[in-house]
């Protein structure tokens, strides 16, 4: 099979600068004028915030907030409040999307949106969508308590947004998609676990979305300038080079596939080994098999004079795969299933190289499944391309970045790191509306999609200080 790769490389400059923590910016108050610094909302009441919104989850003993759950909407509701204490005007849409709008000097110009996502993956971490919330609600609010919200050249509207993580409804962007005009009538169909649709948990929510209305919800491009989006990094560059703040150049397209392997159902004592038709087994060895293909893409894609085995070589550079979710049933102890259900994520800088690895999986997986007597299905949940940011937006976030870091640790001189992300975020679905940039913030180890998420405080306050840099840039 022919094909051609192309690997999107992180990039960014080593240097060894100060480790920006609380007690590099220790003293400010002699050098740099506090007020300008708004550390009582960027960083404290934004620190506060943050956790505040970490315990509004459905689960006891960790975060869990899925699509227009309970949490969920409690959690909309608490965010709305504050978007109305940073003297935005607010609304919640009918797919659940929280939005908040300053009209600045001009309210017919083109807007400049930002926003992030409200929803947690199970077992969460607080900072993951909510930092991108609050930090742009916290420098809006700087501008409002010192009075220049009206001096905003164009509006500026946060939105937060209902779904991103697709946890419940196996569909990622659903908030998001919907503002960007890409979401399929179809999608109101979905649905969860329990067997409920998405159209009718928003009608159990008093927000009437239907086929014929869902238009209603994508904005004009006309009417929009541009998306920036706060976002932890959920990786480690930021912080084995020691600064808190980098910009995107681009995101990882994603797939994700629902596969259904059906067997033959019966007594765990009483079918002998050699004439079951176990689809668990037959689910473990293609779990097993996407590892493979994951680890060792040159091992499986096929290549010739246009696509050297360097390219398929590259292509394990960005590649990663995952099964996140089984699904055995009738799922007993002493029952063989009759059927079990697994999630795939493949990720990619690359969507000629992702496609060329579901096409090789699928292949193999069908041969697996004949071999062992049982039938499997793929369905793809979600497919989103790899995106390139804005260039000149991402200059401007990076030398927003750069201001806020300069104020507080005046040594620092240096370059704001330029990464890409192998995480999908709401700007991808935005993409099809507007230009769109994205600024990562430093977590401690890496981790994130965990309870031991983390940004520091001061980590909050920088990430609040860019945005409001970006803001005061336009006046």
């Amino acid at each position: 099979m022919g094909c051609s790769f192309m690997l999107v490389c992180m990039c960014f400059t080593l240097y060894v600068y100060p480790h920006l923590s609380s007690t590099a910016v220790s003293g400010l108050e002699n050098e740099v004028d506090e007020g300008s610094l708004y550390p009582e909302i960027l960083r404290d009441e934004a620190v506060s915030r943050l956790y505040e919104l970490g315990k509004v989850s459905d689960a006891e003993g960790y975060l869990e907030r899925t699509f227009m759950s309970p949490a969920s909407v409690r959690a909309g509701y608490l965010i709305r409040s504050w978007m109305e204490d940073a003297g935005l005007r607010t609304w919640i849409d009918k797919m659940g999307n929280v939005h908040g709008r300053a009209d600045g000097s001009n309210p017919s110009a083109k807007a400049l949106l930002i926003g992030s996502h409200l929803d947690t993956v199970i077992d969460a971490g607080m900072f993951d969508g909510s930092l991108g919330i609050v930090s742009a609600i916290s420098a809006l609010k700087a501008l409002s308590v010192r009075g220049k919200l009206g001096r905003l050249v164009r509006p500026v509207e946060v939105i937060a947004f209902s779904d991103e993580e697709g946890v419940r409804f196996q569909s990622t962007f659903l908030g998001s998609a919907a503002i960007a005009g890409i979401l399929p009538a179809s999608a109101l169909q979905y649905s969860d676990k329990s067997g409920s649709t998405v159209q009718e948990v928003l009608r159990s929510n008093s927000l009437d979305a239907t086929e014929g209305n869902l238009h209603e919800l994508k904005y004009d491009p006309e009417s929009v300038w541009g998306y920036a989006e706060v976002h932890i990094e959920q990786g480690p560059v930021l912080e084995r080079v020691g600064i808190p703040l980098g910009v995107v150049k681009g995101i990882a397209g994603q797939t994700r596939l629902k596969i259904t392997v059906r067997g033959t159902q019966g007594h765990a004592g009483t079918v002998p080994m050699s004439m079951r038709q176990d689809p668990m087994v037959a689910a473990a060895e293609l779990i097993v098999l996407l590892e493979n293909v994951c680890k060792h893409p040159e091992d499986f894609l096929s290549f010739d004079e246009h696509c050297k085995d360097s390219s398929v070589k590259s292509l394990a550079g960005s590649l990663v795969c995952t099964v996140g979710e089984i699904s055995p049933w009738p799922s007993a102890s002493n029952v063989i299933p009759g059927q079990v259900v697994f999630t795939v994520d493949i990720r990619a800088m690359d969507d000629m190289g992702r496609e060329a690895i579901i096409y090789e999986y699928s292949k193999r997986m069908y041969h697996i499944c004949d071999r062992r007597s049982v039938s499997c299905n793929l369905e793809r949940k979600h497919d989103a391309g790899a995106v390139m940011c804005d260039p000149e937006l991402t200059a401007q976030l990076k030398s927003s970045s750069q201001t806020a870091l300069k104020k507080m640790a005046n040594e620092f001189d240096g370059e704001v790191p330029i990464l890409m992300s192998g995480a999908g975020h709401d700007a991808m679905a935005i993409s099809h509306l507007t230009k769109v940039g994205m600024i990562f913030a430093r977590c401690r180890g890496g981790i994130s999609h965990s309870s031991k998420e983390h940004v520091l405080d001061d980590d909050v306050w920088a990430a609040g200080l860019a945005v409001l840099a970006l803001l005061e840039s336009d006046m």
